[in-house]
C-alpha cells in the first residue's frame, strides 16, 4: 500500500481539487482499506481496489457535506496568495482547469487512464462500466480538453 500512496494522492487531488483535502482523503482511504483488508482478494489489482475505496469515500463525503455546506465557494482561503509567474506553471494550470471543467464521468476516466496510467480494463472495473465506454470517454475527454484550451487561448506571443 505504501508504494501506491503517490498514485492515491494524485487521484485524491483530481477528485477534491483542493490540496487541503488530499491528505485527509488518502488517510481515510488507507484506514478503510486496512480495516477491510480481509475483503481484498489476493491476486487482484490492489491499486484499483484502493481507488474504488477512495472514490466511494469521496462521493460519500460529498453527500454528507451537501447537508451542511455554507459559503465555501467564495472562501478566501481557497485562493492563491502568490500567482504563478512561470509559463509552464500557467499552462499547467490552464490544462488542469480545463480538466476540472469536464463533466465528472469524463474527468474521472481521463485522470485514471491518461494521468495515472491505469489500463482501460482496470478503469472499467473501477467505474463498473464496459471497457469500450472507458475508451470512448477517454477519447472524448481528450478532445474536450483540447477544444476548451483552444477556445480560451489568447494569441500566443511565442507563435508571433
Amino acid at each position: 500500500m505504501i508504494e501506491l500512496i503517490p498514485a492515491l494522492r494524485s487521484y485524491a487531488w483530481a477528485l477534491t481539487k483542493r490540496h487541503e483535502d488530499v491528505d485527509d482523503l488518502v488517510q481515510d482511504t488507507l484506514v478503510k482499506a486496512i480495516d477491510k483488508v480481509d475483503s481484498f482478494q489476493s491476486g487482484t489489482n490492489l491499486r484499483a481496489w484502493l481507488m474504488t475505496i477512495m472514490r466511494n469515500t469521496f462521493l460519500n463525503n460529498i453527500a454528507k457535506s451537501k447537508r451542511s455546506t455554507t459559503g465555501k465557494k467564495d472562501c478566501v482561503s481557497t485562493t492563491l496568495s502568490t500567482p504563478a509567474t512561470q509559463d509552464w506553471s500557467v499552462r499547467g494550470g490552464e490544462l488542469m482547469r480545463a480538466v476540472e471543467r469536464l463533466p465528472r464521468h469524463y474527468r474521472e476516466v481521463l485522470i485514471v487512464v491518461v494521468m495515472l496510467g491505469e489500463s482501460y480494463q482496470d478503469a472499467a472495473n473501477l467505474f463498473g462500466i464496459e471497457m469500450g465506454t472507458v475508451k470512448s470517454r477517454a477519447n472524448r475527454a481528450r478532445a474536450m480538453v483540447v477544444e476548451d484550451l483552444e477556445a480560451r487561448a489568447p494569441n500566443d506571443p511565442l507563435e508571433d
